[in-house]
């Protein structure tokens, strides 16, 4: 029955492919059922392989390789179709941008698809049933992941390493080595068990399995210890400050009147519930739905009325540079005078969301932004910390937080990452938990505590280990706080020892497959 199937070229090519890549969801968050990509890669694997081979027999159709490429992208198509349809419900809040669902929910996933698909055209030819080629297919997959990450400014959206956002123990060593061969090490791992379909003996079975066993349990062990020797360094610090953090769960509409801002602004506050101690108050992303700094400012006597001179408000709004006449997505520290002390322009816009690409042509036509307001955003030039105090932040707008880049670049002595977004766009889909589980990772590289304000996400607390402390779920109106130890440890600099790892994998490959060769 089984051969059956595997001799139906539609079934093999198409079919299995994209259910895989479909069911790969349920890895990820809000799901976290890891373990099924134990069996994904695996199979995938597997298939592979024996595609190439009956790709001269039973599945006879020049160019032969095209059999490869057709199952990578079908595997790929059913990983980003089911794992980010979600960016469909942003189109919802504008009729005009209803008629591109279709378009964005098949075209974006077909576009990564080619990723994958690229990377198994290439070494698909070159697997078979031994160890080396697993080698080879993880580097495969972790480097059509890292290309992705950069081409056309980058979506490394769902790395398969994100599918271990529950074991916080097995994420530490993300600080030494960095995403990228972290990601590279989680696919090897998940496709270690394709050693099943080899022809070797039982005994070199068990040999792989225990190898495989010993290897994640060091990493967990040493995950373990580093969080337990945390805790001590965290008592130990003396510098803290009192941060706030509040989640309004605004409703996202368009063309509010002033009066509308007025009574947000009045929630935000009421929310925010000042006292009188020393306190950093970070909103999220888009509180003021489309309304710039300047707009709001005519309310600064009602900020002053209920915040103190040692009090300080992060959030997110619109802002005009007055000399260029052009509008920032900015990030603003303010005080209790609401005066700009420090501010931070978003570099990473989303396409269509916050800028819209070939802007003359698009209007011409009747499109524009999917956000509210202005026409497109402009980019940050140059990124640089909040320094106040004794404060060194490194500011993040909402999607900003998906690029480890911004870690690897951002000054040595930042010893708080503030993350503030707005989540509503995504409604009730998976988006808000994909999106959340990334401070963690940042927070680990960085080796900082991470504060998140989201609106309709998750807002949250994060140690320097990735360890939640406090957090407000989604759709949950109200505020957090804590006494943030102000702490500035080692940081992930670059993608070095993933450049390292992967001409490893390529040098074990070409060494075996010579030695065999002969």
């Amino acid at each position: 029955m089984l051969e059956k199937f595997l001799n139906n070229r539609l079934f093999v090519l198409y079919i299995i492919p994209f259910l895989i890549g479909l069911l790969s969801v349920f890895s990820f968050q809000p799901y976290n059922f890891s373990v099924i990509n134990f069996f994904i890669l695996p199979i995938i694997f597997y298939l592979i392989v024996y595609i190439n081979k009956k790709s001269k027999s039973t599945f006879r159709k020049k160019p032969y390789r095209k059999n490869l490429f057709t199952f990578g992208c079908l595997f790929g198509f059913g990983f980003y179709l089911s794992g980010i349809s979600w960016i469909t419900n942003s189109l919802t809040f504008d009729k005009n941008f209803e008629i591109l669902i279709p378009f964005a929910l098949i075209l974006i996933p077909l576009f990564l698809s080619f990723f994958i698909g690229l990377a198994i055209l290439l070494i698909g030819p070159f697997l078979n049933y031994n160890i080396s080629s697993i080698f080879i297919f993880s580097a495969a997959l972790g480097c059509s992941d890292y290309l992705r990450a950069k081409i056309l400014t980058g979506f490394p959206w769902n790395l398969w390493a994100y599918s271990v956002s529950e074991s916080i123990e097995m994420l530490q060593i993300l600080n030494t080595i960095g995403l990228y061969a972290y990601n590279l090490v989680v696919i090897t791992v998940y496709t270690l068990p394709a050693f099943l379909f080899f022809r070797i003996t039982l005994i070199k079975k068990i040999f792989f399995l225990l190898s495989a066993l010993i290897f994640i349990s060091s990493i967990y062990i040493f995950g373990s210890y580093e969080i337990n020797k945390n805790k001590n360094s965290i008592n130990l610090s003396n510098e803290k400050i009192n941060v706030k953090i509040i989640s309004p769960n605004f409703d996202l509409k368009y063309g509010l009147t002033i009066n509308e801002i007025k009574n947000k602004l009045e929630k935000l506050i009421k929310y925010s519930d000042p006292q009188d101690k020393k306190t950093l108050f970070v909103w999220p992303e888009g509180a003021f739905s489309g309304y710039s700094y300047d707009e709001v400012k005519q309310f600064k006597d009602i900020i002053k009325k209920n915040f103190n001179e040692n009090q300080y408000i992060i959030f997110g709004i619109n802002k005009l540079n007055k000399k260029s006449g052009l509008f920032y997505n900015s990030l603003l520290l303010v005080n209790n005078e609401f005066e700009v002390i420090q501010q931070y322009n978003k570099q990473k816009l989303v396409p269509f969301g916050e800028f819209l690409p070939f802007e003359s042509l698009l209007n011409s036509f009747g499109l524009k932004k999917i956000t509210e307001g202005h026409g497109s955003f402009q980019k940050g030039i140059k990124k640089s910390s909040i320094k106040f105090d004794n404060l060194n932040i490194l500011p993040l707008i909402c999607y900003e937080v998906i690029f480890t880049s911004f870690i690897q670049q951002a000054n040595e002595a930042t010893n708080l990452i503030v993350n503030i977004s707005e989540d509503a766009w995504f409604g009730d889909t998976i988006g808000p938990n994909q999106h959340y589980v990334k401070s963690i990772f940042r927070a680990i590289e960085n080796g900082t505590f991470l504060v998140r304000s989201a609106n309709k996400g998750i807002s949250a607390i994060i140690d320097n280990k990735g360890v939640v402390i406090k957090q407000l779920n989604i759709n949950e109106a109200g505020n957090i706080e804590l006494d943030v130890p102000l702490i500035n440890s080692k940081k992930n600099k670059n993608d070095l020892i993933f450049i390292i790892l992967l001409i490893t994998y390529l040098i074990i490959f070409y060494l075996y497959k010579k030695k065999y060769d002969k």
